[in-house]
C-alpha cells in the first residue's frame, strides 16, 4: 500500500534533517544559520554592535542592532549584555539609554567604566562596530509608570543612565521635571551637553554638583536647591551611599510624595571565607574569595545566571544551594545546605563561606 504524498513528504523532509544534522555533526544546523544569520528570529537573543560613541573619557554609549527576538523596553529598565573576555564569557546589567521605539530599531546602554572592571572596561577600551553581543530581554520596575506630575530626580555618576532613558521618552509629557546630578567636574556628566540643552530650551531645570569643587550631595541641600521637593514623586540612582541617605532622609521627614530607587549592586558589609564553588548543571568550578558574590563568581566563569538584583529587591537571582556553606555579605550569615535541604539563595548578595555547590 502506497503512503498517502503528504505523508511521503513529512518522511522525506524528517530524512533530510536527519542527514543534515549529520553531515553537521558536531554541531547542528542552527549552528550554521547562527553564522550567517544570528538574530534570526528563533535563535539565542543577541545584538550586533553599530557604533561607540564615547560620552566622556571614561563613558561611551554603545548602539545596538538586537535581533529579532527583542521583545522591548520599557524607559527606565536594564538589560543583561554578555560579552567574552580573555574567552570567558561575561554578564552584565546595564540600563537602556534610547528610545523605546526607535525609527532605525537601535537600542542604546551607556557604560562608564569603572577601575579593575572587566566587562566596563573592556567595553569603554576594546568593542567594535560588527561584534555580536549576547542579550537579555529587558527587565526592572525603575521606571515612571503612569506618573506625569512634578518629578525630582537624583543621580550621581552612572546613576544618571537610567534617567536618561526616561528624559529621552518621556520628558514632553511630564509636566515639571527637576534633575540634580553629581559628578566630579563639568566634564565627567554623562551626556552633559543634552542634559544643559534641555536646562537652556526650558524643558527641565537641571542642578549640577560638581563634587570636586563643592562637595558630595546631602539630603539636606535639597532644601535649598529644590525647595519644593516634598511635594515631587522622586527618582534616584547613584552610590549606595546616597541612596541610604535620600531613604533615610525620607523616612525621617515623611513627605506625602513617594522615593523610588534603583541600586546597581547591593552594599557589602562582610566578607567570609571563600571557597571552591561548583555550578552543577554548567560544569564549572572557580575558586572565589570572599568578598565576590556568587553572581560574580558565576558571569566571571561564563554561567549564565539567572539576576533581576542591580536593586536587589527583585529575587531574580534566588537559587537552590544544594551543598556548603556560603555567607550573606549584608549581615554576616552563614547559610549552611545539605543535598536533602531545600534551601535558595540570592546570589547577588552571597559570597562562599567554604566550598559549595549551586544548582546551575
Amino acid at each position: 500500500m502506497t503512503a498517502p504524498p503528504h505523508r511521503r513528504a513529512s518522511r522525506l523532509a524528517a530524512l533530510a534533517r536527519r542527514v543534515a544534522a549529520a553531515a553537521a555533526h558536531p554541531l547542528v544546523p542552527e549552528d550554521y544559520l547562527d553564522l550567517v544569520a544570528p538574530l534570526r528570529s528563533g535563535a539565542d537573543l543577541r545584538g550586533r554592535v553599530v557604533d561607540v560613541v564615547p560620552e566622556t573619557a571614561d563613558a561611551v554609549t554603545v548602539r545596538i542592532r538586537p535581533g529579532r527576538s527583542w521583545a522591548g523596553h520599557v524607559a527606565g529598565q536594564y538589560t543583561r549584555i554578555g560579552v567574552d573576555v580573555d574567552g570567558v564569557r561575561c554578564w552584565r546589567p546595564y540600563s537602556l539609554t534610547s528610545r523605546c521605539a526607535a525609527p532605525d530599531g537601535l537600542i542604546s546602554i551607556t557604560v562608564k567604566a569603572i577601575p579593575d572592571g572587566r566587562v566596563s572596561g573592556y567595553v569603554q577600551r576594546d568593542l567594535t562596530p560588527g561584534t555580536l553581543v549576547h542579550l537579555d530581554q529587558a527587565t526592572g520596575d525603575f521606571v515612571l509608570g503612569a506618573h506625569r506630575g512634578p518629578t525630582l530626580f537624583v543621580t550621581a555618576g552612572s546613576g544618571i543612565t537610567p534617567v536618561m532613558g526616561m528624559l529621552r521618552n518621556h520628558l514632553d509629557e511630564l509636566d515639571d521635571v527637576v534633575l540634580v546630578h553629581s559628578a566630579p567636574t563639568p566634564d565627567a556628566v554623562v551626556f552633559g551637553t543634552e542634559l544643559r540643552r534641555w536646562h537652556a530650551a526650558g524643558r527641565l531645570r537641571l542642578v549640577e554638583r560638581h563634587t570636586e569643587r563643592d562637595g558630595q550631595l546631602s539630603p539636606a541641600d535639597l532644601d535649598a536647591v529644590v525647595p519644593d521637593w516634598r511635594t515631587r514623586q522622586t527618582w534616584a540612582c547613584g552610590p549606595v551611599g546616597l541612596l541610604d541617605a535620600l531613604e533615610e532622609h525620607w523616612t525621617a521627614e515623611e513627605p506625602a510624595t513617594a522615593l523610588h530607587t534603583e541600586r546597581f549592586r547591593p552594599l557589602v558589609l562582610a566578607t567570609g571565607d571563600g571557597g571552591q564553588v561548583t555550578f552543577t548543571r554548567a560544569g564549572a568550578v572557580v575558586d572565589a574569595d570572599g568578598a565576590t558574590t556568587l553572581l560574580d563568581a558565576g558571569e566571571d566563569a561564563g554561567v549564565l545566571m539567572p539576576s533581576g538584583c542591580r536593586m536587589g529587591i527583585c529575587f531574580g537571582c534566588v537559587v537552590p544551594l544544594r551543598s556548603g556553606t556560603v555567607r550573606d555579605l549584608r549581615t554576616g550569615d552563614v547559610t549552611t545546605a545539605t543535598p536533602d535541604d531545600d534551601v535558595r539563595i540570592q546570589t547577588c548578595v552571597s559570597a562562599a563561606a567554604g566550598p559549595c555547590e549551586i544548582d546551575l
